[in-house]
């Protein structure tokens, strides 16, 4: 081979090892490349995973802590709940499910004196072996095995019931242990001993004052009845005083005692009668009697009063209950005569309707009667339901009641009841009246259900003529109860036009007495004028009145209101003869004297001499009692004065701005605005005229505080009652102004108003 190959060829082998050590090179570069990427990525991860390490050396370090300081809060806790414990007079104890004490308070331990075995890890049983072996406790004759028995079946059952055991000392200790869900179980001894003593003493005061109590309702009870006989005999004179020859003067004084005696008697009865319930001296006297004619003759009791404030008396009595019935009907009358009573008294327009329903006789005999005495009056407020049956109780507040009494008769009306083995209620709506009602079971009396009437064949149709819609409904379902059609009409004209339009006619017309345009007299005559011959039964509250009426010729019959149920089917028995018009009767004296014209409270007298100061003293006296009003105007009666009267605080007030009076006398208990309000009005129109008039307080409350209470009000004085005269007098002469006439200068007599 010639040198220039042999040249050629190892610059050829060498260009190749060149180009060999370049790619060599480049492949060591890309491996250092890719290795320092993993370095990189490697260099991340640790960083990551220090600080990931570092977090949970932290957080590590923060459960330490917090798992310390837990602890230590768990030993506080742990440290306060024994020393609450340790501080409890009574004793604690824990039990784990297998009864073993797992701690104890010192109360606990105390009772076991410093016996060492009593600690923690003992077993409730031998607990018990050891009370008994040492005699702790006080097992009576009970025998000690018997006691610890008695007292682990106790403590095994799943609510162990509380349990008093009395210690050695005397003490009483009541166990009260509860077991938890996991079977660990509470126990904790408290000690009872002042409670049991307490009880003891309070037991014994009871009993004493239950005698003192009883001792005192009997007193009250004798001396009611002996202050009631005097009173009788105060009454019955002024009675037969006022039925010889007075004068009108001596009539009103004997009229006054009568009506106050009377009033007294009502009180001392209540009295009484509450005593005796209270000292179980009370008794029921079962007889023989007729509930529905006791209604009828209480109805007519109460029927001038209702009358003279224009009330209807209803009474709705259940046609298919007896009314023959074995019970006290002395007590069951003064019952209802209580609550009907009431009703009355607290109805001032409407009506009051007592309501007899109930179930027919069981098998027994026993009838279920549900009475209920229903009015139209003021009615009750829901908070005072309750209230009205308490003792010495009424709705109004004692300082300014509208309505008198002593308040004791729903406290005895419940009581009777009770006694009756029935209960009492009531149930109002302020404003829409009051429902007062019992139930009471009674057994029949012989003869107790009446016989179904026989009604006249012919008579099918009824025409009932009554403005009031509830006596109305009571006869149209007493008629319809007995098989006959019932039409009704609310006045005399409406019974007129439907008379004359009517087809068939009705075969008997039953008429109220007293309606608004037509009264029942008068329908009869214009239905008799118009040709009807339909009999017409008048149902009247007034019989003497309606019998002595010219148009009674007219009528079939006229009924007394309200009407026996007895009464009114008998009426409805028409004879065939009664189906034409009646002759003429001679019309009878009208008018009834025994109504006679009532007098005025107070009249005017002679004037004063002209010669005299020109003015009389003006008294103005705020008093709500007619009585009292009476006995003040008699007292200074011989004063030169004029006087006027106010009823209540407003009509004071009112009377005082237009009177201008020189002395006002107050009484402080007034319905609606008490003397109080009163005189504080006054004193606000006198802060803007400027003038002072005398305020005298007239006041039955003499209690102790009473004068400053009433003085602190703004009256200038303080009278009690009963009045003294010269006091009166000497308050009125002290309060004449300039220019008045001296009250006590002449004889010339007084001018009273009221107001």
């Amino acid at each position: 081979m010639s040198l220039a190959n042999k040249l050629a060829e190892e610059r050829r082998a060498r260009l190749a090892a060149e180009r060999l050590l370049e790619l060599k090179k480049e492949e060591l570069h890309a491996a250092n490349r890719k290795l320092g990427r993993h370095a990189r990525a490697l260099s991340d991860e640790i960083v990551e995973t220090r600080a990931q390490v570092a977090t949970v050396r932290d957080e590590n370090r923060k459960v330490k802590s917090d798992l310390t300081v837990a602890n230590e809060k768990v030993e506080i806790a742990e440290r306060r709940l024994w020393l609450s414990i340790e501080t409890i007079h009574d004793g604690f104890a824990f039990f784990d499910m297998d009864s073993r004490m797992i701690g104890a308070n010192d109360a606990y331990l105390a009772v076991f004196d410093g016996l060492e075995a009593v600690k923690p890890g003992i077993s409730y049983a031998e607990i018990l072996q050891i009370i008994t072996e040492e005699g702790i406790v006080d097992i009576g004759a009970e025998t000690p095995s018997a006691w610890r028995e008695r007292m682990l079946d106790r403590w095994q059952s799943p609510d162990p019931e509380p349990h008093v055991i009395r210690l050695w000392s005397g003490e009483y200790i009541k166990l009260i242990d509860q077991r938890g869900h996991d079977g660990d179980l509470v126990s904790l001894a408290l000690n009872i001993s002042d409670t049991v003593r307490y009880q003891k003493e309070l037991k014994a005061a009871r009993h004493r004052a239950e005698a003192a109590n009883r001792a005192k309702s009997t007193f009250l009870a004798n001396m009611s009845h002996e202050i009631r006989t005097p009173m009788n005999g105060v009454v019955g004179m002024a009675e037969l005083l006022a039925e010889t020859g007075l004068s009108e003067e001596q009539r009103l004084y004997t009229n006054t005692i009568r009506s106050s005696g009377e009033a007294l008697l009502v009180i001392i009865n209540d009295v009484l009668d509450y005593s005796k319930i209270e000292a179980d001296k009370l008794m029921l006297k079962p007889e023989p009697f007729d509930l529905e004619r006791c209604l009828h003759e209480l109805i007519m009791l109460m029927q001038p009063k209702a009358r003279d404030q224009g009330l209807d008396l209803l009474l709705d009595y259940d046609i298919f209950l007896p009314t023959r019935l074995v019970g006290d009907p002395g007590r069951l009358r003064q019952v209802l005569t209580n609550l009907v009573g009431n009703a009355v008294k607290f109805t001032e327009r409407g009506h009051v309707l007592i309501r007899v329903v109930g179930q027919t006789p069981d098998e027994t005999g026993r009838t279920e009667l549900h009475v209920t005495v229903e009015d139209t009056g003021i009615g009750i407020p829901p908070d005072k339901i309750g209230h009205v049956f308490g003792e010495f109780n009424q709705v109004d507040d004692a300082q300014s009641r509208k309505f008198e009494g002593t308040g004791l008769g729903l406290a005895i009306s419940r009581q009777l009841i009770r006694l009756m083995g029935g209960e009492i209620w009531a149930d109002s709506e302020p404003g829409r009246g009051a429902t007062f009602g019992f139930r009471i079971a009674l057994p029949e009396a012989e003869g107790g259900v009446a016989a179904e009437p026989r009604l006249p064949v012919d008579l099918k149709q009824v025409m009932v003529v009554d403005p009031g819609a509830i006596g109305r409904g009571i006869l149209e379902r007493q008629l319809s109860q007995v098989g006959l059609s019932v039409a009704t009409c609310k006045n005399g004209m409406a019974a007129l036009d439907r008379l004359a339009g009517q087809d068939p006619a009705p075969d008997l017309v039953i008429c109220e007495h007293s309606m608004p345009g037509m009264d029942g007299l008068e329908f009869a005559e214009a239905a008799h004028a118009a040709g009807h011959a339909v009999p017409i039964i008048l149902m009247s509250d007034n019989t003497g009145y309606a019998e002595s009426d010219p148009a009674r010729r007219h009528l079939h019959t006229v009924l007394q209101k309200p009407v026996p149920r007895q009464d009114l089917f008998a009426a409805l028995c028409v004879p065939e003869e009664h189906h034409a018009a009646p002759p003429d009767a001679a019309p009878a004296e009208q008018g009834n004297p025994a109504q006679a014209p009532q007098q005025p409270e107070a009249t005017r007298q002679t004037a004063p001499d002209a010669a005299a100061p020109p003015r009389a003293m003006r008294i103005l006296a705020a008093e709500d009692n007619r009585t009292n009003r009476l006995v003040f105007s008699r007292m200074i009666k011989n004063l030169d004065i004029e006087l006027r009267f106010a009823e209540n605080g407003a009509e004071a007030v009112t009377l005082y701005r237009e009177f201008d009076p020189d002395i006002v006398f107050m009484d402080i208990s007034m319905p609606g605005k008490d003397g109080k309000e009163a005189t504080g009005e006054i004193r606000a129109i006198e802060a803007d005229t400027g003038v002072h008039v005398t305020v005298v307080a007239m006041t039955a409350h003499a209690m102790d505080g009473d004068s400053e209470g009433i003085l602190a009000a703004g009256l200038d004085h303080y009278l009690t009652k009963p009045l003294n005269k010269g006091a009166i007098i000497e308050r009125i002469a002290a309060a004449r102004p300039e220019g008045a006439r001296d009250p006590e200068g002449g004889s010339a007599d007084h001018c009273e108003r009221t107001g």
